[in-house]
């Protein structure tokens, strides 16, 4: 499984870093939906879920998260702990968030409008598909 993280352009100056992201520049996708995760407590794990169609780009810009990476063949785990860094999760791959700071604030650019449907839930449900969709 490819990890693909990009590192967005930072542009500052004594007054401090600003970054700009812009669909289809620094998002290989059109953004649709924007929101974030913060004061999540110790222990808590976020996520347990994969999507039919949906892509994401996921970025700590405070503090630090792990994000558990899983196609249903191999497990990677991956540190956002830069918030010029940014974390694209394609659709069909489970993720779980975990071992966030106290400071932690993770955001959510996403490739479409919430939708329920698109999700899958039930990590037997996302193997089965990972099957299929291999024969």
């Amino acid at each position: 499984m490819q990890v693909i993280k990009y590192v967005f352009q930072p542009h500052g100056d004594d007054r401090g870093q600003l970054i700009a992201l812009e669909e289809f520049k620094d998002i290989p996708f059109a953004i649709k939906r924007v929101y974030y995760m913060y004061d999540t407590a110790q222990g808590v794990v976020r996520g347990y879920h994969a999507h039919k169609t949906l892509e994401q780009i996921l970025v700590c810009i405070h503090g630090s998260c792990k994000i558990k990476l899983d196609n249903g063949k191999e497990q990677k785990v991956v540190l956002l702990e830069k918030p010029y860094e940014g974390l694209y999760i394609s659709s069909n791959i489970w993720r779980e968030m975990y071992d966030f700071s106290v400071d932690a604030v993770l955001v959510v650019l996403a490739s479409q409008l919430y939708d329920e449907s698109d999700y899958i839930r039930d990590y037997n449900e996302f193997l089965k598909m990972v099957e299929e969709n291999q024969t």
